[in-house]
């Protein structure tokens, strides 16, 4: 509908004002602050690099505790929370909360501190099993496991691969140093993976026992118990192990009573998130040592409130002006109630560029209507009505994005409840599926108007005539935006010649008897009209030919970009096909329906075949929904992008992005601006 007008505001203040003003902005949230000033010897950009940093670093402190919390006590949630909208805060809520910043910040710190010794502790108790089971095959040891020997005697304390008996290793031994005598044996425990030995030989020999036992894979501990036998060793393991153990718990304890705190620490995120934003906009400001300069723009309608909230309480001059004629100011829109939920779909595209108008209005009128033809089944699109209405009504708190998107869906069910009735179908045949097999009485909701399966030729003409009227309106949008810009010659040569064109050209075809019989018309357009319309698209063609290249002041090269200009003629053609896809999805959002009403219908008239029947229906058209919902979604943002936009609309408009309260968990009610 509209394009809100801005101006320009330039606020110049005192610099021990800075925070507060910048506050007082941020509450109003309807200016926006360029980084637009110049630096020179007097006024400079503050560097705030640093401060970013440490307040960063506070919010992810401040997040990494929220999210520790909800890990160990997790918020209790129900489905629709997500629509219940951010919890309010009143002022007094806010200035109680803020006085007690430091004491929430402590809070977090504190959970933070709980969950790196809960780490710390959980690390500690792996490293400690693996000691502990390590050790275990060794608990038959009486002897420490560095026990080296005497004087006079070697031990050698190790393991060998697989499992072997008292007599293999003696044999192996045997074999590899028959000099050696007087060893001894002992085999502490043994399993498939390998076998615990105590060795102890004479001193002199100890290298050369070493040596044998190494050939078939000795190997020292790969844990040590010190001065102490292994079993002693691992119950001071286990000890330890319980101990941290015990001290997670109570960490976690500890972390699930600060449950209550939740809310608090919520607010400080969002309080350092505000703080983070008025920082970043303090970067864009010119500083001297005594004043302050900002720079940048202001919704036209706000301007008057906030200059008198600033006037009264600051010493400051603010200067509002118009922007100039080529400044390319930020886009805010501003349309109805049926229009406006469309606006995310235009912003995922682009917002209007400079000298574009806004095609909101427009827009929303087609993508309803386009929206509901390719899902085309009443049933789905009462469903689609009655569940998006409920949540508006129920939760009228909502965010403002979901309640556009549920607005939207709100509007395309309505649309599709239309055009399903129109074309007969209500969750498929369901109605006649349903009273042929369990009531034996076959009863059918005809169409209004007829049934495309039944006669999908005319489907199809009906598709691209919706589409020859969707560029239409394309080209009228186009024909609105030369005439605000007041290229009244533009009318002309970028839209009216091509009316005549592909007006004239359609209403020639429709005059000729094999174009009439090969889609299958019940009316035929008089040959003395289709005479004259086949001039009057000649007189367009040749005013393409002579304008499309009207940049250019050789003729020559003007001729031939017209030449080229009409060529897209060609484009016209591909463009209006291209509206086949309604035929397409409307086909198969309905035959999908009527082959899952059929297959549910196969268990017949038994509490079986209804148990069947109900499952089948309820879980087949659920599916059938979910893709063919997404499929209309795309398709119809596929043609108004492609097609429509195509005919006059380029976008590259900024979204209006003001400084304000952007905040995750709480809305700061409008009395703050008081």
């Amino acid at each position: 509908m509209a394009i809100l007008p801005m101006k320009r505001i330039h606020i110049y203040a005192l610099l021990e004002d800075r925070k507060q003003i910048l506050e007082l902005l941020q509450q109003f949230g309807t200016v926006q602050v360029e980084d637009d000033l110049q630096e020179d010897e007097f006024f400079l950009k503050k560097d705030l690099t640093d401060e970013k940093l440490k307040l960063d670093r506070d919010i992810t402190m401040v997040s990494e505790a929220l999210a520790v919390l909800n890990d160990y006590a997790p918020e209790e949630k129900s489905m629709f929370d997500s629509l219940k909208g951010k919890q309010e805060l009143s002022f007094a809520d806010f200035e109680e909360l803020s006085a007690k910043y430091h004491e929430i910040f402590k809070t977090a710190s504190n959970i933070k501190n709980l969950d790196r010794q809960i780490a710390e502790s959980t690390a500690a108790m792996y490293k400690l099993q693996l000691q502990i089971d390590t050790i275990s095959p060794w608990g038959r040891l009486d002897i420490p496991l560095q026990f080296q020997g005497t004087n006079s005697t070697a031990a050698l304390i190790g393991t060998l691969p697989r499992e072997l008996s008292h007599e293999d290793i003696l044999i192996q031994l045997a074999d590899l140093v028959p000099e050696v005598e007087g060893l001894h044996l002992d085999i502490i425990s043994a399993d498939h993976q390998q076998t615990c030995i105590f060795v102890l030989c004479s001193k002199k020999q100890e290298s050369l026992v070493e040596a044998a036992l190494r050939s078939i894979g000795f190997a020292r501990p790969a844990v040590a118990s010190g001065d102490k036998a292994p079993a002693i060793q691992k119950a001071e393991w286990e000890e330890e192990y319980e101990n941290h153990r015990k001290a997670i718990n109570e960490s976690k304890t500890a972390i699930f009573s600060f449950t209550d705190s939740r809310g608090e620490l919520q607010f400080l995120s969002d309080c350092l998130s505000m703080r983070m934003e008025r920082l970043e906009t303090s970067e864009h400001l010119l500083e001297s040592k005594r004043i302050i300069v900002i720079s940048g723009y202001i919704l036209e309608r706000e301007a008057e409130a906030l200059t008198s909230a600033l006037y009264n309480k600051f010493l400051l001059y603010m200067e509002l002006s118009d922007p100039s004629e080529n400044e390319d100011f930020p886009i805010l829109l501003q349309n109805s109630k049926f229009s406006e939920p469309v606006e995310g779909v235009l912003k995922s595209f682009s917002l209007p560029g400079k000298g574009e108008i806004d095609p909101t209005s427009i827009f929303a009128f087609f993508y309803y209507i386009l929206f509901g033809l390719m899902f085309s089944d009443a049933g789905y699109g009462l469903l689609m009505a009655i569940v998006c209405g409920i949540c508006l009504r129920k939760f009228p708190k909502m965010e403002n994005n979901m309640q556009k998107t549920l607005r939207m869906f709100f509007f395309c069910g309505l649309s599709t409840l239309f055009w399903g009735a129109v074309f007969g179908s209500w969750f498929g045949n369901a109605v006649l599926v349903i009273s042929t097999t369990f009531f034996n009485n076959p009863v059918s909701l005809d169409p209004l108007w007829f049934e495309p399966t039944q006669d999908p030729m005319r489907m199809l003409v009906f598709s691209m005539g919706v589409g020859v009227v969707h560029l239409f309106a394309g080209l009228a949008a186009n024909i609105k935006q030369s005439a605000k810009n007041k290229q009244y010659m533009a009318v002309l040569y970028d839209a009216g010649f091509w009316y005549m064109l592909i007006g004239g050209l359609i209403v020639l075809a429709l005059s000729s008897e094999k174009f009439i019989e090969i889609l299958n018309l019940n009316f035929i357009i008089p040959e003395n009209i289709g005479k004259t319309a086949g001039i009057i698209a000649a007189i367009g063609a040749a005013g393409i030919v002579l304008t499309a290249g009207r940049e250019s002041r050789n003729w020559f090269k003007r001729i031939l970009k017209g030449l080229y200009g009409l060529y897209n003629v060609s484009g016209y053609l591909s463009d209006i096909l291209s509206y086949s896809r309604l035929l397409a999805l409307g086909l198969a959002t309905g035959a999908i329906a009527t082959v899952i009403n059929e297959m549910a219908a196969m268990g017949g008239t038994s509490i079986g075949g209804v148990i069947l029947f109900v499952i089948v229906f309820i879980a087949g058209h659920a599916v059938n929904i979910g893709i063919n919902l997404l499929g209309a979604y795309v398709h119809t943002n596929r043609l108004t992008f492609v097609e429509f936009f195509g005919k006059f609309y380029e976008g590259g408009g900024s979204e209006f992005m003001p400084l304000g309260i952007n905040t995750k968990y709480y809305k700061i009610k409008e009395e703050l601006k008081s």
